[in-house]
């Protein structure tokens, strides 16, 4: 979640990139693009609340999915006459479809969970049956103490 920011706060091109971890270059892109508009004071780029809020919905987008080229349709639908309910119906069917897309990656996520850990509850149980008993580890460590009791004695340097 990013942080609100007054409606006229500024931010150069390192802030905006420091806080969203991206390059400079790619919010050069965006700009390319059309998906945020810097002012400009000389040779720098100046952020206005609105681009930064659109870098954010930008990145969400791409995070589930979305084409640039969709992303920059549906954040320009408020430019949109609302009364046009053409373009309004085929911007609500993407929406739609992309959530159908998105549940059923969700449901392929579960049941890829549900098998790699019915795989960990499976290789625990082979660990867990190789395990040495306790018996046999108290045999281990008895052998182990009388073998360097014997060392000791036969080279005359201690071994611990």
């Amino acid at each position: 979640m990013v942080k609100p920011v007054p409606p006229d706060a500024e931010f150069s091109i390192r802030e905006l990139s420091q806080e969203f971890d991206i390059t400079p270059r790619t919010l050069r892109f965006y700009e390319q693009k059309g998906m945020i508009h810097p002012t400009r004071r000389g040779a720098a780029r100046v952020y206005s609340a609105v681009d930064r809020a659109r870098i954010e919905l930008i990145l969400r987008g791409k995070r589930v999915g979305f084409a640039l080229d969709e992303i920059k349709e549906m954040l320009d639908l408020h430019f949109i006459d609302a009364g046009n309910s053409t373009t309004l119906q085929a911007a609500l069917e993407r929406f739609q479809s992309r959530k159908r897309v998105l549940e059923q990656q969700r449901e392929d996520v579960e049941r890829a969970l549900a098998e790699i850990q019915s795989g960990l509850d499976w290789l625990n149980a082979r660990v867990a049956e190789n395990e040495p008993s306790e018996d046999v580890k108290r045999r281990a460590r008895a052998f182990e103490a009388l073998a360097a009791a014997r060392l000791e004695g036969w080279t005359g340097l201690p071994t611990s």
